[in-house]
């Protein structure tokens, strides 16, 4: 990244459809000289995800950022290839037709399956670890599949992008989560994930593990009526 002429790196959390957020985040890391590694659910729920994606597909041109596999990137890639999915009227609906709507349907439709195909579904920069769900220390031995978008969410990648689920749902109606996982993370690296929102206070969540390495929840609740979340690294916090 040094021979780039990156200075380090922003990670941002979900931003389901926040393109003011998102823009913000781009636009700013650009200015830093930052690469942006943004954790995957790009899409759903937020007021514009064709803009959001528009973005994203930018960055990837000019080799100033990258997306990771997430969920919703999952779902949207079969959706938009025809496969039977569930389909949230609030979330994957509300993308579908923005993107059926939009003047460029045809060409954003075709880049977001391509795109979505190869995206990694995990990814470490020294001793920091991106992730969209959850961490497992089998990924520090195994590179992302290159096809992780589009195949089955098995295994590692099944992991990945769902994260460490019991089955059961709670209250509000989504899958209760553990996070049993962070005691695997190794002592000196910092795992930053999105997926699941803990934050009490607007404001990233951190918890530390047993081997004492570190989880940073960076969704925050963009696109639900919080705000866009993101932290920056310098290129020695990453490559000590």
């Amino acid at each position: 990244m040094r021979r780039a002429g990156f200075q380090g790196l922003r990670v941002v959390g979900d931003v389901h459809g926040d393109t003011r957020g998102f823009a913000a985040a781009a636009a700013g890391a650009e200015a830093a000289g930052l690469f942006l590694v943004q954790l995957g659910d790009l899409t759903d729920n937020g007021p514009d995800s064709p803009a959001v994606l528009r973005t994203m597909f930018a960055l990837l041109d000019a080799g100033r950022g990258l997306f990771l596999l997430g969920n919703h990137e999952h779902k949207l890639r079969r959706a938009l290839m025809g496969d039977a999915v569930r389909i949230d009227g609030a979330g994957l609906g509300r993308t579908l037709d923005q993107i059926a709507a939009a003047p460029d349907a045809e060409a954003l439709r075709a880049r977001a399956i391509a795109e979505i195909a190869r995206a990694p579904a995990w990814l470490r920069f020294g001793r920091l670890f991106c992730v969209h769900a959850a961490f497992h220390d089998g990924m520090l031995e195994h590179p992302s599949p290159p096809d992780a978008g589009a195949t089955r969410a098995e295994g590692l990648v099944g992991r990945a992008i769902y994260g460490q689920v019991t089955g059961s749902k709670g209250p509000d109606g989504y899958p209760i989560r553990l996070a049993g996982w962070v005691d695997r993370i190794p002592s000196g690296m910092t795992v930053l994930v999105g997926h699941d929102n803990r934050s009490r206070d607007g404001r990233p969540a951190v918890l530390t593990g047993a081997r004492g390495g570190r989880a940073v929840f960076l969704d925050t609740g963009a696109g639900k009526g919080g705000a866009l979340a993101w932290q920056d690294f310098p290129l020695e916090d990453a490559f000590p």
